[in-house]
């Protein structure tokens, strides 16, 4: 994933879609468990997979869903908690969480990017529970 880029890059020079129209989804572990993010544009916050992606395209000026995974809790190197699978106790809330994803994309895809970001950058799912 973080040389993601050159696949992005290869396929909005293949489509050709207005940079407004782009959305890229990925992890974020300042953000906590359980929440999304919706974003216009910005940097990479030390994210390697978007990095790649605005050196490719040039540009940071397209959307993303951030889907908070929150940090590691006993200490383990960021790259293996983000490669590793969630914490059994919080599968369940990633679930939650990705439903949701796929919600606000699509509501990204119908009505644009403010209305998912109206929708659903206020949006916690519990932790506990795996729901809204």
């Amino acid at each position: 994933m973080n040389r993601s880029g050159s696949v992005v890059k290869y396929l909005v020079e293949y489509y050709a879609p207005d940079r407004e129209n782009i959305m890229v989804v990925h992890d974020d572990i300042d953000l906590g468990i359980g929440r999304i993010r919706i974003i216009r544009e910005g940097g990479s916050g030390g994210h390697r997979g978007v990095e790649s992606i605005i050196y490719h395209l040039g540009t940071n000026g397209f959307n993303r869903t951030k889907i908070g995974v929150g940090r590691p809790r006993y200490n383990e190197p960021i790259e293996d908690f983000v490669l590793g699978p969630p914490y059994h106790d919080q599968q369940e809330t990633i679930k939650g969480v990705l439903c949701s994803a796929r919600d606000a994309i699509e509501l990204f895809i119908l009505d644009g990017v403010e209305s998912a970001m109206n929708r659903f950058n206020s949006l916690t799912i519990s932790e506990k529970e795996g729901e809204r």
